[in-house]
């Protein structure tokens, strides 16, 4: 990404409508739509994108299969067409003041802005079993919309951690015959679960995994806690999403969570609960694909627009008034 910290010395620079933290594909969509409306805009992005390990981005109507990082590299192209900037880094601390809200750069320089936008996107905190966090978004999934065609007609487990395993098992079923159960941590199983699963043809094998083997980069094998191994070619999981919300806890906000993890409550456009500060992606929605990121940094972008204008059609009429008074 462009480095534009030098540009940041002058007052007018230093100051901009919207600022954007987080380049993925939420917080390029509303760069995109606010910069069209001839808004100034920075984003500010660490390059720490969390699909990285993928190796395309799916469901995304013409651009099914494109890599991660060359639909970033397209989306800031759009973005830095339309005017927006670009500014690689992250955001170390944030306050309000007056109608501004600053943001400290990591490197010392600070940004002022008239709203911010939250695209933060979230983290994964993955089950505790050996070898999976190499294998996570290759070998061990956990989205049969981002990754069930490319495992399908293979050796699929499905590691219970909660009672969503029994959706992911119906799920990937749907795309391979051969799929296991682990009971690892979800609780018991119900009288249906056993006849949902014995109908389907789904072994089940309890007891916790302690370990999964890879060889060349390939799952092999998932270990037990009793030592015997199971052969599979892919582990779905259910990882616990936590939103990356530091900064909006720095002005005050609090978070909210359902059963998938931690994320910061918004309405339908994704205004936040604190003036000035909206979200959009993943830090909102911890189960949205690519599409509805980019979704609601459009939507976000042009409700952002919305207001910015509607505040300086007020600011206009009170200056005219007091002109003519």
């Amino acid at each position: 990404m462009t480095d534009v910290h030098t540009t940041l010395n002058t007052a007018a620079d230093a100051r901009v409508d919207v600022a954007i933290i987080g380049g993925g594909a939420a917080g390029l969509s509303a760069a995109v739509t606010l910069a069209r409306s001839l808004r100034s805009v920075v984003v500010i992005d660490a390059g720490e994108p969390r699909n990285a390990p993928a190796e395309g981005v799916h469901n995304l109507l013409g651009r099914e299969g494109i890599a991660p990082g060359d639909l970033i590299a397209q989306g800031r192209a759009e973005a830095e067409a339309y005017g927006a900037r670009m500014l690689s880094g992250s955001v170390a601390h944030v306050r309000r003041d007056g109608d501004d809200i600053v943001l400290e750069l990591e490197d010392g320089d600070e940004l002022r802005a008239r709203r911010i936008l939250l695209a933060t996107g979230l983290r994964d905190e993955l089950p505790d079993v050996a070898g999976i966090t190499d294998l996570w978004g290759t070998h061990v999934l956990h989205c049969p919309y981002c990754h069930g065609w490319e495992v399908r007609g293979q050796r699929i487990g499905v590691l219970g951690t909660t009672p969503m395993a029994m959706h992911q098992v119906l799920l990937f079923r749907q795309l391979s015959e051969h799929i296991t159960l682990f009971t690892h941590t979800m609780p018991e199983l119900t009288s249906d679960d056993w006849d949902t699963l014995a109908a389907l043809n789904v072994e089940v094998v309890s007891g916790r995994v302690g370990e999964l083997r890879s060889e060349n980069g390939e799952l092999r094998s998932a270990v037990v806690d009793d030592g015997h191994e199971f052969a599979i070619d892919a582990l779905t999981v259910a990882p616990r999403m936590i939103a990356n919300s530091d900064l909006y806890e720095q002005l005050g906000g609090e978070l909210s969570e359902n059963p998938m993890g931690v994320f910061i409550e918004t309405d339908f456009a994704g205004k936040t609960p604190i003036e000035g500060v909206w979200a959009a992606g993943n830090v909102r929605d911890v189960g949205a694909v690519v599409a509805a990121s980019a979704m609601q940094g459009l939507m976000a972008g042009g409700a952002i627009n919305g207001e910015l204008a509607t505040e300086e059609a007020r600011a206009a009429v009170a200056a005219r008034a007091a002109r003519t008074a």
